[in-house]
């Protein structure tokens, strides 16, 4: 199973988000439309596989339920393509840090995505998951209610944003170590663990929270308005921004991405290769466009 070393796959992300960047308005809204609906079928999934679990028979594991059917929603974005901000928010500033982007285009990018995210999942949210009925059956409906109700109301403001750093953190991972893969399989298998971890662990990623508490209001679940959705969407913006940009772009830019000073550094950090073909190099540009409006292989 080939895949890129941590340097090829740094330079590979640095031409990622200069194509992100530089995607026209119509496609950062489609394309980010897209994501935001991907990730809502996540969320949708994981309420319908894990409604009805009495958490004194089954204890954490509807959690771990949910958190291994939301991966799907990463998968739809990466393999078939799209723009999610959350992962954006690693690869366009790593680029920012590299010179090739201006941190205008960065705003732009990231107020654009937010909102064709947030399109996306309002859809999924009033369409496909209150108005078909799916979530407004009486166990679904409690299982909505309990993860709304824990996001947008019992969570601190500072919860939310310790809990989104950790989100971001590992969702970028999950695409960064995506993006260094050179097949779907591995694609896949390096997005599931990391979203399942987040989920499971009940951390903040703000577009799902773009489904799950709308879900809610839409839903007449007692107890949630609008202006909790709006403060749980602040911090957990907030706090994705540094668990990508501090934690995966500031770190691997880095440790890989800035010109190297010396002999010595030149090989520090870059991982053995056995020879064998096993593990071999990749050298190519993951950040060529796949079918969809403007969306790359790292897809997020």
């Amino acid at each position: 199973m080939p895949f890129k070393d941590p340097r090829a796959n740094t330079a590979a992300g640095i031409e990622v988000g200069v194509t992100k960047s530089s995607l026209s308005f119509g496609k950062m809204m489609v394309a980010g439309f897209l994501a935001g609906a991907y990730i809502a079928f996540g969320g949708l999934v994981a309420i319908s596989v894990s409604s009805g679990l009495d958490q004194k028979t089954w204890g954490t594991l509807p959690t771990l339920f949910t958190g291994s059917v939301f991966a799907l929603g990463l998968v739809l974005t990466v393999v078939a393509g799209a723009e999610l901000l959350t992962g954006n928010m690693a690869m366009v500033p790593l680029s920012a840090f590299s010179g090739r982007v201006k941190p205008k285009l960065v705003a732009l990018n990231f107020t654009v995505i937010f909102v064709a995210n947030l399109l996306g999942s309002l859809f999924v949210a009033y369409f496909l998951a209150v108005k078909s009925g799916v979530v407004t059956a009486p166990m679904p409906l409690e299982r909505l209610g309990a993860i709304s109700k824990a996001k947008a109301v019992t969570e601190t403001d500072w919860q939310i944003f310790l809990r989104a750093v950790g989100c971001n953190w590992l969702v970028c991972l999950a695409v960064w170590m995506a993006m260094s893969a050179e097949d779907v399989g591995g694609k896949i298998l390096a997005i599931f663990f990391p979203i399942m971890a987040f989920v499971a662990m009940g951390f903040d990623h703000v577009v799902a929270n773009m489904f799950f508490i709308p879900a809610a209001i839409f839903a007449h679940v007692p107890g949630i308005d609008w202006l909790d959705a709006l403060k749980n969407w602040l911090f957990a913006f907030l706090g994705n921004l540094v668990g990508a940009a501090v934690f995966v772009a500031g770190t691997y830019y880095y440790l890989y991405g800035r010109p190297r000073d010396t002999v010595a550094e030149q090989g520090a950090g870059d991982t053995e290769r056995t020879g064998t073909g096993r593990f071999t190099r990749g050298g190519d540009d993951d950040g060529a466009a796949l079918s969809g409006p403007g969306a790359t292989r790292s897809g997020a």
